[in-house]
């Protein structure tokens, strides 16, 4: 779990710093540009003794799927959303994790569906439901995008790496790789990056975005997803949200309906709290 810890406490301050410093800056150019970043930090790792992963393809669609679009759709949320609740709508890709997990192995586990109904609830109690203008609800759904594409990677590849010969750095240069193709892909075709708006403090912000967070982050993410079982990596999906929500109220003076905003809160580590399967317990699975 140290692996999923760490990677939490790097995260908890990126959402204040793309909100106050990219927020109005193109989406796929801040997303290309951290991937780019954190592809040429592994990059040599990657060509070490010219070896390659026996499956590169998967990992190169993993990173695309895992990274790329998840950070369009992350990034892209920040037009609509403050920080503390885009940290906040991050509550739903546990869920998804447990029921992903649970849909590979055909079974139907209460214990998550009720972690999944407190999840939601704490979360739209903390924002209020039903916004008149609902301009919260477009930032919402891409979050939500955001959340699957993040989801859906973390399961895949414990069982893509499992067979690999290569450790998590290598493998995770692959994977960025794949993930800076699909976000600059839509870069190069309307014919370069959007330049308009970028100042030293945004370009500093992206550069330790991409080397800290996205590099240093996902590598210690993906490294601790295969040493724990999929009740316990939900768990740690959450783990930043907290932290991520008093950073961005206390460090960069966010306003928020502090009441309401706790109260969902306590719902959200009510949903955590169940999501723990007392039959697993002690059981992580670790691949090395």
């Amino acid at each position: 779990m140290r692996h999923l810890i760490f990677a939490s406490l790097l995260w908890a301050f990126s959402f204040g710093l793309i909100k106050g410093r990219l927020a109005g800056l193109d989406a796929t150019t801040v997303a290309s540009g951290r991937l780019l970043l954190a592809f040429l930090a592994f990059a040599p790792l990657a060509v070490r003794g010219r070896r390659r992963p026996r499956r590169w393809a998967a990992f190169l669609v993993l990173g695309a799927v895992q990274f790329g679009l998840m950070y369009w759709l992350y990034i892209a949320s920040f037009a609509y959303l403050p920080a503390w609740q885009v940290a906040l709508f991050t509550v739903f890709t546990p869920v998804y994790v447990v029921l992903l997990a649970d849909g590979r192995a055909r079974r139907v586990n209460l214990r998550h569906m009720a972690a999944a109904v407190l999840a939601v609830a704490g979360a739209l109690l903390a924002v209020r439901f039903g916004q008149a203008d609902g301009f919260a609800w477009k930032g919402v759904l891409l979050l939500q995008g955001a959340n699957l594409s993040f989801a859906v990677g973390q399961l895949l590849y414990p069982g893509v790496r499992r067979k690999e010969m290569l450790g998590d750095a290598a493998l995770m240069a692959w994977m960025y790789a794949g993930a800076f193709l699909v976000t600059a892909l839509p870069v190069l075709w309307r014919g370069g990056p959007v330049a308009t708006g970028w100042t030293p403090s945004a370009l500093g912000t992206l550069v330790y975005l991409g080397l800290v967070p996205t590099a240093v982050g996902f590598y210690l993410w993906n490294r601790g997803a295969v040493q724990v079982d999929a009740g316990r990596l939900a768990v740690a999906n959450n783990l930043k949200i907290p932290l991520a929500v008093v950073v961005s109220w206390v460090v960069f003076r966010e306003q928020a309906p502090w009441l309401r905003a706790s109260l969902g809160l306590i719902l959200v580590v009510a949903g955590l709290a169940l999501v723990r399967r007392p039959d697993e317990k002690g059981s992580s699975r670790r691949t090395g």
